[in-house]
């Protein structure tokens, strides 16, 4: 195949991890005979793409933190078609994010964009807005999906779906270096390490991070020798940063992979927001509690939406709460003292082998995988 023009599309940390591997792949498959254009964060301007905006505006949650935000996601919706149009990419792929993508792709087929255009990680209509297993089919050409039984909802109303498997498993969570990091941070042999994540969005940072500094304290009464890591992203770092300010418990805050990663082999528990982040703990086998709130008004309209009785994607695959959640009114800092305690003397938990056992992937890589199947659909949009 001749060089490739790729205009990837990713709207928060999550979707930006994934974006990456595929860049990866990409260039591995086309030995470098790949052009990348688009919208990423610090991981896919690390292989190499120059993001048409910081992807921290787009990194907004939740039904009112999302309509202040409103004026400046549209303007960056327009900045994007435009882009698209000048860039003449063979194929466009939106990433997660799917209020956003949605839009991106409505105005493609608005304007008669004739290339290929595919969407990566499936709206979870199974939780909530059924609706849109009918809809997206209207407007994008491919959907890849990253769990074996979503297809099923899409396909009858004429969706081309292909399973690709959870990137997760192919991360490297569960091959961070203890050792390492503790002598690197110069944190005692013996102390209980705690892995703290508040988020990778700025309202999940107001509202967490508040009641997680708060437990942390109180956890200390009953730990003495507990040390904090927090592993972060830049779209957020600067309102951790600020939230932290001189804060009395033993921390530090690093930022990129592989220090999350090795953070996490040397943790002996986990806090956590809900997200893809439980998936790579549980990967590296750390015992951990999904604690997760919102604002009043938006936590009563999920309330009302969600169909679904657990956030945690393990335990929805499950369908038991095998990794501990704390949600809304039940996010308190005495739950979740309570709850890490009892994690501490407990750990038992998921692990790499419990993700296989819910068919999340397996040792294959669904980067190559999603590389192949974005190399054929553009091969035929060039047709």
């Amino acid at each position: 195949m001749s060089s490739l023009k790729v205009y990837l599309i990713a709207g928060e940390p999550s979707g930006d991890l994934l974006g990456s591997r595929l860049m990866r792949a990409l260039k591995k498959q086309m030995k470098g005979d790949v052009i990348f254009c688009g919208v990423g964060g610090e991981t896919m301007n690390m292989e190499g793409l120059k993001s048409l905006f910081d992807i921290k505006d787009l990194a907004v949650m939740g039904f009112m933190e999302v309509v202040p935000s409103i004026p400046k996601i549209l303007r960056h919706l327009n900045e994007i078609i435009k882009d698209i149009q000048k860039q003449k990419p063979d194929i466009v792929m939106t990433i997660d994010s799917y209020s956003f993508s949605a839009r991106v792709h409505k105005k493609l087929q608005a304007i008669g964009y004739e290339k290929p255009h595919v969407h990566c990680v499936a709206p979870q209509v199974w939780a909530w807005k059924k609706g849109r297993a009918k809809k997206i089919g209207q407007f994008v050409d491919h959907l890849f999906c990253l769990l074996p039984n979503e297809a099923q909802y899409f396909e009858p109303y004429g969706m081309a779906t292909t399973f690709i498997g959870h990137p997760v498993v192919e991360g490297g969570a569960d091959k961070g270096n203890a050792i390492l990091f503790r002598d690197r941070y110069n944190i005692p042999k013996n102390a209980t390490i705690l892995c703290l994540l508040p988020g990778s969005r700025k309202n999940e940072i107001k509202y967490l991070l508040p009641v997680f500094k708060d437990s942390v304290e109180q956890l200390r009464s009953y730990v003495p020798d507990l040390y904090v890591v927090i592993p972060t992203v830049k779209t957020v770092s600067d309102r951790l940063l600020a939230g932290l300010k001189d804060w009395a418990v033993p921390h530090v805050i690093v930022e990129g992979e592989k220090e999350r990663y090795d953070a996490f082999a040397a943790a002996n528990v986990a806090l956590a927001a809900s997200g893809t982040v439980s998936l790579e703990l549980a990967m590296a086998g750390v015992p951990h509690l999904i604690a997760y709130k919102v604002s009043p008004l938006t936590g009563a309209i999920a309330r009302r939406l969600l169909k679904i009785r657990f956030i945690n994607l393990l335990n929805i695959l499950a369908d038991e709460e095998i990794i501990p959640e704390l949600l809304q009114d039940n996010c308190t800092v005495d739950k979740v003292v309570d709850t890490l305690r009892q994690l501490l003397e407990h750990p038992e938990q998921a692990t790499r082998e419990s993700l296989k056992k819910l068919g999340l992937g397996d040792s294959s890589s669904p980067s190559d995988k999603l590389a192949d199947e974005l190399k054929k659909l553009a091969r035929k949009g060039k047709k």
